[in-house]
């Protein structure tokens, strides 16, 4: 039986506890449902047909083992930091800020990669919006980073509010939808490819599209009671999350059928039940859920460099809190920053292709650190998973398993960051040493 063990927090960084239970909850549906639910479903039924339907359960599962592995290990901290903190106390150091630059490299790519889906989307109501890509993609970025630089409390209510407003468009795409699957039932078996190969393709493409949940960890250190409420909110989101993606790719595969594999899979299921007043109703609903992940990501993520730098891994400035505000201003803005370069560097497909190379690496960490504080933290208070080390076990052997399908350019770009890690180490060690 899982267990919670209610602690004591006691606040050391002067920031505001004031993320609840559902806020957690809020901020982890918004940083998992994104591009994915309006993209990937398309690009899914295109390598298994039908079989996608499955898939997605399969890679829920997957997305699960790995979730509950990542809510035990982060049971036992109440500190803003997320996986870099985790692999920093568990394995030192070293490991610490490779697991941190890994992380920040991938939910940098990600809300890069939705920012460029938010142009598309706006050249269906805006033609001219890829004419002006580089002035929307600074609007869009820099107002989120005022929002969180006034206050967490301003921060988390954009969050919840747009995790409403962008459930109510899938919503209507899968009643419409099922009104009309429904009378043509899917069969899971036919249609699509078997080989391996093409199931371990479309499970990176669907871990991508389930991932994000760790952001929502980050700012625990900023969570009314983390310990108590951190497994309820990652449960919740995660049956939300799997009940949305299901729905979602029954309603594709059954109402386009040999047309599922499509670039905007749910405007066109939008269009084929509701007419083209349907379809711009969608492409409005992709674009307040692009803005919701992004409000997701600019809350939580600045927490890693605020937190490095608590740790004396980056110069102190990082951890620079506002005295009015209460949030650290510095390191919101910086991320922001490099959302934007991103934004500008490359399009989406490009950004969506850094993300999940990285995100791989540090999920296999943290659950291997989940083994470590097993054995090290025997009685420690936690969040206490059943088969906890073999579930752990399982989720690196699914890491490994994915790894193998990235390709060399792919690689090329993860062992930059992997060395840009450990030359960050090197001059952290050399300016101030660790201490034992």
């Amino acid at each position: 039986m899982i267990q919670t063990v209610a602690v004591t927090i006691q606040p050391k960084s002067g920031l505001v506890r004031a993320i609840g239970r559902w806020s957690l909850v809020a901020l982890t549906v918004n940083s998992v449902i994104g591009s994915g639910v309006f993209g990937l479903p398309g690009t899914v039924a295109g390598l298994l047909g039908k079989r996608s339907i499955l898939a997605v359960l399969v890679a829920g599962a997957a997305i699960g083992v790995i979730m509950v592995c990542f809510a035990e290990v982060a049971s036992q901290f109440s500190e803003a930091g997320g996986p870099y903190l985790y692999a920093r106390s568990v394995f030192g150091r070293a490991v610490g800020l490779v697991v941190g630059w890994t992380f920040y490299l991938s939910q940098s790519a990600a809300p890069a990669a939705n920012a460029n889906l938010f142009v598309i989307y706006l050249q269906e109501f805006w033609p001219a919006a890829k004419a002006s890509r580089v002035v929307i993609l600074s609007i869009l970025i820099g107002l989120l980073a005022l929002i969180n630089i006034l206050g967490v409390r301003q921060g988390t209510r954009v969050s919840n509010v747009f995790t409403i407003a962008k459930l109510l468009p899938l919503l209507m795409v899968v009643l419409a939808g099922a009104a009309v699957t429904i009378f043509r039932p899917v069969s899971m078996g036919v249609a699509g490819p078997a080989d391996g190969n093409v199931w371990w393709k479309a499970m990176v493409l669907l871990v991508f599209a389930y991932g994000g949940f760790e952001t929502a960890l980050v700012p625990l250190g900023e969570a009314k009671n983390p310990k108590r409420d951190v497994g309820f909110a990652l449960m919740i989101s995660l049956l939300a999350c799997v009940a949305v993606y299901v729905l979602v790719q029954w309603v594709v595969v059954g109402v386009l059928g040999n047309g599922a594999a499509t670039d905007r899979p749910l405007a066109e299921v939008a269009r084929h039940t509701m007419g083209n007043r349907g379809a711009a109703l969608v492409a409005l609903g992709a674009l307040v859920s692009v803005y919701g992940y992004l409000s997701a990501k600019l809350l939580s993520m600045p927490r890693t460099t605020f937190a490095l730098a608590e740790g004396g891994d980056l110069p102190s400035p990082f951890a620079w809190v506002s005295r009015r505000f209460h949030t650290p201003w510095l390191s919101i803005l910086i991320y922001a920053a490099t959302v934007w370069g991103l934004s500008l560097a490359g399009n989406f497909a490009w950004n969506v292709t850094l993300s999940a190379v990285a995100r791989l690496f540090y999920y296999a960490v943290v659950c291997a650190a989940l083994i470590a504080l097993r054995r090290g933290r025997p009685g420690a208070t936690r969040f206490q998973v059943p088969g906890g080390p073999i579930l752990a076990v399982l989720g690196i052997l699914m890491c490994i398993g994915m790894a193998w399908q990235v390709d060399l350019s792919q690689s090329r770009i993860l062992a930059v960051t992997l060395g840009a890690a450990l030359l960050n180490w090197a001059w952290a060690r050399w300016l101030r040493p660790a201490k034992a």
